[in-house]
């Protein structure tokens, strides 16, 4: 075998994003797209050679191409070893796992999440560190500084390993190991959670539908739910990952999930159901005839936690992205314990998991986890809540009711304004950020403006500084509109508003979600000047 030096030159807009670097799989397919962005990872390292990676990816569309090729650059980057999952793939919570059980030095993450998948849809790939959560600032951005300055990539010119069989291979000096992707996993989750109550509830009858989208999620789900667990066979729909998620958008929101939505509608729908989107880090709950919003589930988790064996001690804290909504801030109070707001992205979250400060975390775009990995995890979550209805004996919607009677409910949305102009995007935020100084003190509608502000953040563990993590303005009574540009798509911009009311009263929690946001809606578009600027009369999705 030999190591090659390929001259290259640097790509322009390699930038990663809160989530890795994404861009339409067309552009990681051009030549030297790939390995211009690996090997600047490989070069923002320090200290890995010998050392083992773990590598994998959600089975889309390139997945099975590209471990091939980081196989052979990590080879000629002079790592040891390589732990990658059979047939190219990884859920992103359990490569989380895997790097913190065998101590790797990181991972490569291959995934554009919740993005569509095929031949035409998105790709993307992240470096995760030795924690086993997503590079922080410092390191993606020492990462896209080297994108800027690159001459030349290493790769061997070894043949391609086979990734269907578990077995050792040799590339260079570097032993690739293909392990079973779940297994580390599942063993974990057992350590977490009541397998035993949980069996005892499927064998009493109860029933679940779990939507994997064709996508990671369902060989986990299969292995756990189905085989673990004892679910019927059929519990998990759509459970074979396939390369263009079988058409699925895998973003498990009630658009997106439509069929599982309508499933669970009726009395003769399922007990439970739920799904996780692309790469598994994220999920959606559904009781019958009853959805269970992102914040509220984060929330009822914590208020929870403690019938899981694996909380059983209590929560050291709650930490939350500060879009969303503060429903967990009012459990945090409850509990005595403090909630950390955070800017939007996981990586922020791993400080406070390390540092022991938090245990449980989550974001409003249906992502929760804890202090068990360093990412969000989609199954994690689903399992939690099944615990909880095997412990309690109560449905679904019936928790969610007694937590809002004992917490209040926050009426929240989220309406996405999808592939808008990136110029008049950033025009629409720079017009935002003029207003603020004058904001506060204002009456808008119905609304008195407590504070108006630019989020920046303060990281309590090593002190770094996140500036313009999006415009929030506040109300006196606890409302709040949230404005911030998405770093997740790959076409245009996507601007997020995100809309809170609290209600205390519990005889005014069966408003629909949308007519009791109705006034922070008009609000919000008329502050923004929404529809001028974006051109667009309504949201593109509203979850």
């Amino acid at each position: 075998m030999t190591i090659r030096n390929i001259a290259t030159q640097p790509i322009p807009g390699q930038k990663p994003g809160t989530s890795g670097l994404r861009k339409k799989v067309t552009a990681f397919m051009q030549p030297g797209y790939l390995e211009n962005f690996v090997q600047s990872i490989f070069d923002s390292l320090e200290g890995s050679a010998g050392q083992t990676l773990v590598l994998g990816g959600d089975g889309r569309f390139y997945n099975r191409a590209a471990v091939q090729t980081i196989l052979k650059m990590a080879a000629a980057n002079g790592f040891g070893k390589v732990l990658v999952g059979r047939g190219g793939l990884f859920s992103t919570p359990a490569i989380s796992c895997v790097i913190r059980k065998t101590g790797a030095f990181g991972g490569i993450v291959l995934s554009a999440s919740h993005n569509p998948g095929g031949a035409d849809g998105d790709f993307g790939i992240k470096y995760n560190i030795a924690n086993g959560g997503p590079a922080p600032e410092k390191v993606t951005d020492a990462i896209y500084t080297r994108t800027g300055t690159i001459t030349a990539y290493r790769i061997s010119d070894a043949p391609d390993v086979d990734l269907d069989a578990p077995g050792t291979h040799t590339i260079e000096n570097m032993t690739v190991e293909v392990v079973d992707p779940v297994a580390d996993y599942a063993e974990l989750m057992q350590r977490l959670f009541d397998f035993d109550a949980i069996r005892a509830l499927f064998a009493r009858g109860f029933t679940m539908r779990f939507d994997a989208m064709s996508a990671i999620g369902g060989p986990y789900a299969k292995a756990i739910i189905e085989g673990m667990l004892g679910a019927p066979a059929g519990t998990v729909v759509n459970g074979e990952p396939l390369e263009d998620f079988g058409g699925h958008h895998p973003d498990p929101n009630p658009v997106n999930a439509a069929d599982l939505i309508g499933c669970m509608s009726g009395a003769a729908a399922p007990d439970f159901g739920a799904a996780s989107d692309g790469d598994a880090d994220r999920n959606m709950i559904v009781g019958r005839d009853f959805c269970v919003a992102p914040s509220d589930s984060l929330a009822v988790l914590a208020a929870n936690a403690t019938l899981a064996p694996g909380y059983r001690d209590g929560l050291a804290g709650i930490a939350r992205s500060m879009p969303t909504s503060t429903a967990a801030d009012r459990v945090a109070a409850g509990l005595g314990i403090r909630c950390y707001e955070t800017p939007t992205g996981w990586k922020f979250f791993g400080n406070l998991l390390d540092a022991g400060m938090a245990t449980l975390c989550g974001e409003e775009s249906y992502g929760t986890g804890s202090n068990h990995i360093r990412e969000k995890d989609g199954l994690w979550a689903v399992l939690f809540w099944l615990n909880i209805l095997a412990a309690t004996g109560k449905p679904v919607e019936a928790i969610v009711r007694e937590h809002w009677a004992r917490f209040g409910r926050n009426y929240y949305s989220r309406h996405d304004y999808e592939a808008i102009d990136s110029a008049a995007a950033d025009a629409l935020v720079t017009h935002l950020r003029a207003q603020l100084p004058s904001l506060p003190g204002q009456r808008l509608d119905d609304y008195m403006v407590e504070t108006a502000d630019d989020f920046s953040y303060t990281d309590p563990v090593d002190g770094s500084e996140s500036q313009k993590q999006g415009v929030r303005i506040v109300f006196a009574e606890g409302s709040r509109i949230v404005f911030r540009l998405s770093g997740t798509g790959t076409e245009g911009a996507t601007l997020r508003v995100y809309l809170e009311r609290y209600e205390a009263d519990s005889s005014k929690h069966d408003i629909s979600t949308q007519t009791a946001l109705a006034g922070l809606i008009a609000v919000a578009g008329r502050v923004a000047d929404i529809a001028v600027r974006t051109g667009r009369n309504a949201p593109t999705v509203v979850t």
